[in-house]
């Protein structure tokens, strides 16, 4: 299978890594310090067993790298838009499209009742859902923790897990195969029936861990050690469960039993506290703009998920982190 990575960061690092150390033949596409780091140094990550290697294709121009079996893309969500006008070459009769984002994305309520329109919040005007055909996709919930200590390296530090499915539901044959080359590399992949609700269960928790820990620049052990802001988060979190009570993703656990999950990463920095502290544009929208949206949509009151967009937006506009108003 002819894999290519967009967004070689801390993911698509990863997962090139070990999908190139496994004999698969894994490109990416990048640009800037991690094009250059690539290309001079091929993959590299640092796991708990020691440093990993494998070499690489990579290029700027996806003309160069043509067709691909399986593309996953691994960007940032606010560099979606524009990453996904360049991926046509890539893009074969059959080829793939696996999402390894945070958030909601920009798929997510294709077919649902009062869903015509595109989610404005993760893509304004449709322009990535016109570049990449919905039939394409195949749904994936990333549970890794990595970090991108410089351009071109990734820091393993938990987690090996991917759950990928049909967007639609149910299995298929071809989820099946791309779950088979992921397990091939060492990953522990799940072929879900419901993709979707997988989806919507990993964001329950990073809706409030992502932005609080941002704002506050507290890491996770701190903010569900605080009372009042661990309440907060369970209060917005109970907003988020109607919410996806009205779409098909209803969540069968308590915020506080997710807290206790989420507390054994002890003094762990979310990735969008790691985005502010490296001066990178935050994926707010992905993130809590689109539940917000969505629960907007379908009708449910959500007043401390919205104090928690507006305050998290205004705290990154003030540092140039999220586009102004």
């Amino acid at each position: 299978m002819r894999v290519c990575i967009v967004g070689a960061g801390a993911i698509g690092g990863f997962l090139g890594t070990r999908l190139a150390a496994a004999g698969i033949e894994t490109s990416a596409l990048a640009r800037g310090a991690t094009l250059a780091a690539l290309r001079q140094h091929g993959w590299r990550m640092d796991t708990a067993q020691g440093p990993v290697t494998a070499p690489v294709r990579a290029t700027a121009s996806a003309a160069e790298l043509g067709e691909q079996d399986l593309v996953v893309v691994a960007v940032k969500a606010p560099a979606l838009s524009a990453a996904a006008a360049t991926l046509g070459p890539l893009l074969g009769r059959d080829t793939i499209v696996l999402p390894a984002m945070n958030g909601v994305p920009w798929w997510f309520c294709r077919g649902l009742p009062g869903f015509d329109a595109p989610l404005q919040s993760v893509d304004p005007g449709g322009v990535i859902g016109h570049a990449i055909a919905y039939e394409r996709v195949v749904g994936c919930v990333v549970h890794v923790s990595a970090s991108a200590p410089e351009p071109g390296r990734v820091a393993h530090k938990v987690g090996q897990g991917l759950i990928v499915g049909e967007p639609v539901g149910g299995r298929s044959a071809r989820v099946q195969r791309v779950a088979d080359v992921l397990a091939g590399a060492g990953l522990e992949v799940t072929h879900s029936a419901d993709v979707r609700r997988d989806l919507w269960y990993k964001l329950w928790g990073n809706l409030t861990m992502n932005p609080v820990s941002a704002i506050t620049g507290a890491t996770i052990d701190r903010v569900l050690g605080d009372a009042q802001v661990r309440a907060f988060c369970s209060a917005a979190m109970a907003e988020a469960a109607a919410v996806g009570a009205r779409i098909g993703c209803a969540i069968d656990q308590s915020p506080e039993d997710r807290h206790a999950i989420t507390a054994k990463l002890g003094a762990f920095k979310t990735s969008m506290l790691q985005d502010v502290e490296a001066g990178r544009a935050i994926e707010l929208d992905a993130i809590v703009g689109a539940v917000h949206e969505i629960g907007q949509r379908v009708g449910v009151d959500m007043p401390h998920i919205g104090a928690l967009l507006g305050l998290t937006r205004l705290f990154a506009q003030q540092r140039g982190l999220y586009p102004a108003a």
